[in-house]
């Protein structure tokens, strides 16, 4: 495992003292450097003496920090530990043939989980790899727990030699670790007198197990397993156990713990809790109180009278549809704003899949085209791959605007980032 410097930014310390490109750094202070976290976790210190290789030459190098100036090193990124369980509701086996080689990959690695607040299982960590975590205190982790019963969970999971989960949580929360963790709720599986079981166990470990996420089962019309999704009773019977839960937490704890995804509210057409009992919004990532901080954020937020004259649309998952179009209601008492929302249906995946962030270019340009004479189409980041203009199915933000002929903006899923949009993004 070596830590390989791909890149040495301009006038940095690191180019200073003379490395360069392609230095595999060997250690810090005497420190061996196996990835991106030993550099982080040893590169604190004021004094910093730096063995690299280079070719087959070993250089040392010694520089003082500079306090709230970073050295300019960025590291080559580690090859991920991929996931070995085979887990019934897996969502990458439930994707369709010939994608991008990038959404096969099951990620079940602890760097991930610390670094990104990718979710990992426990079930894959070595002696040595468990005491890294608690020596760097590796903080929070995100945790796939889904139940507490080991036989229902190894059955989940498709692990018959998953360690017992509660083994594994008390050695990090007795060593101090915070852990986020999650329970895809699949019925028949883990819901009911599982779930309240597996909930009761994991708030024992309050305040290290500092939030539970309940999420529904994802499904796409590809799937091979005979899970069937959350349907509205579901939803209402998982929300009238949870609240007791989340009242009693609140008494004892002055914070609910448990916490769940969107999604089973809008399928039950239930009222969010309110924005403030979701405190830090630590799995927010995970479709747990995004709708509400929409909410909460388009009342606050304060709108021009009036602005250059614009014809936008916009585009959004099913699940989002209603909130989209009465904020729009509101956008569009702006003078000078004429704004449409279009409701893109998932044919892709199956129409089961709901949500934004999981829309193609292809869905989103069947539902467009022919439809609007907008100046733009304004289509939220979170449909594409994080750090690039791609949707999931190969479709480019540039192919989208060739195919339209008008002006294909990315914008953040905000009230905010959808008023920018409108105001900034709108022009070529």
């Amino acid at each position: 495992m070596h830590a390989i410097i791909n890149n040495i930014t301009e006038n940095s310390i690191a180019q200073e003292i003379g490395l360069e490109k392609g230095d595999i750094l060997l250690t810090l202070n005497g420190y061996p450097v196996r990835d991106v976290i030993d550099y982080m976790f040893h590169s604190k210190d004021d004094v910093l003496e730096i063995k690299i290789q280079r070719g087959k030459k070993t250089l040392t190098f010694k520089t003082k920090n500079k306090e709230g100036i970073h050295l300019g090193i960025e590291l080559k990124s580690f090859r991920t530990k991929s996931c070995r369980n085979k887990c019934m509701f897996c969502f990458v086996n439930q994707l369709p043939k010939n994608m991008r080689k990038t959404l096969y990959l099951k990620d079940d690695d602890y760097r991930m989980s610390f670094l990104f607040g990718n979710y990992i299982t426990l079930t894959n960590l070595s002696a040595e790899e468990k005491k890294r975590i608690v020596e760097q205190k590796l903080s929070p982790l995100y945790i796939s727990v889904h139940t507490t019963n080991n036989d229902i969970r190894r059955k989940m999971l498709g692990n018959p030699k998953a360690p017992d989960i509660l083994k594994e949580l008390q050695y990090f929360t007795s060593n101090k670790i915070r852990l986020h963790v999650q329970i895809v709720l699949c019925p028949g599986l883990n819901d009911g007198e599982e779930l309240s079981n597996t909930i009761k166990d994991l708030q024992k470990f309050y305040p290290y197990v500092a939030s539970i996420a309940v999420v529904p089962v994802g499904l796409t019309r590809h799937r091979k397993s005979a899970i069937r999704s959350i349907e509205k009773n579901d939803a209402l019977k998982v929300i009238d156990e949870v609240k007791k839960v989340r009242q009693r937490c609140s008494r004892r704890h002055g914070d609910p713990i448990v916490h769940l995804a969107d999604e089973f509210y809008i399928k039950a057409e239930a009222p969010f809790p309110p924005v403030k009992e979701y405190g830090d919004l630590s799995q927010i990532e995970n479709g747990v109180g995004l709708v509400p901080v929409f909410l909460h954020s388009s009342k606050k937020l304060k709108l021009p009278k009036k602005i250059e004259p614009v014809k936008a649309a916009v585009i959004t998952g099913a699940s989002f549809m209603p909130y989209l179009e009465e904020f729009a209601k509101k956008l569009n008492t702006i003078e000078g704003l004429s704004l449409e929302v279009f409701k893109v249906e998932n044919t892709f995946f199956g129409l089961s899949v709901t949500v934004t962030g999981l829309l193609t270019g292809k869905d989103i340009l069947k539902t467009i085209v022919g439809k609007t004479k907008a100046d733009c189409l304004l289509v939220p980041n979170v449909t594409l791959r994080e750090g690039s203009d791609m949707f999931l199915d190969n479709v480019t933000l540039k192919d989208m605007e060739e195919s339209l002929g008008m002006h294909v903006k990315a914008i953040e899923p905000t009230p905010e980032g959808l008023l920018r949009g409108i105001t900034d993004g709108c022009k070529r």
